[in-house]
């Protein structure tokens, strides 16, 4: 019986004299997956990521958020620790999220409008929709 490549099938390997041995894993390479759009991925990822959207305060709701940031000041000394819930906008899209940060307010900085944590956290008292910690508990107590 006697096949197409029968004069070939049982030569040597060739071996090049003029290029070098390329390594087994820069073989590989020239079949790996190959990605035309460059950024696609991620810029799916980016569309697909929720944001929340800002809520708007009522006027009541502002002037509780007032007199508990007066509270603060009045008691600043005191280094009170609060947790604060503020809206962080994001940097990419419309919308941005909730963060609820726990800590000592150091100081109010009423020309900036941010309350400044002894973390070194500035939060933008504009982006504050809730202000809690035992320092208004005991005011309410007495």
């Amino acid at each position: 019986m006697t096949g197409t490549y029968d004069d070939i099938i049982n030569l040597p390997h060739h071996v090049s004299t003029t290029r070098p041995h390329m390594a087994a894993i820069d073989r590989a390479a020239q079949f790996s997956p190959f990605a035309a759009l460059t950024g696609y991925d991620s810029a799916v990822k980016e569309t697909a990521r929720l944001t929340d959207e800002r809520i708007e305060l009522s006027e009541d709701m502002k002037d509780a958020l007032r007199g508990k940031l007066q509270i603060i000041v009045n008691r600043i000394k005191e280094h009170p620790e609060i947790e604060i819930t503020y809206f962080q906008p994001d940097a990419k899209k419309k919308g941005g999220a909730y963060i609820t940060a726990i800590g000592t307010a150091k100081k109010i900085d009423e020309y900036e409008r941010v309350i400044v944590m002894t973390d070194g956290k500035a939060i933008p008292i504009d982006e504050i929709i809730g202000i809690d910690g035992q320092v208004f508990e005991t005011m309410c107590d007495g």
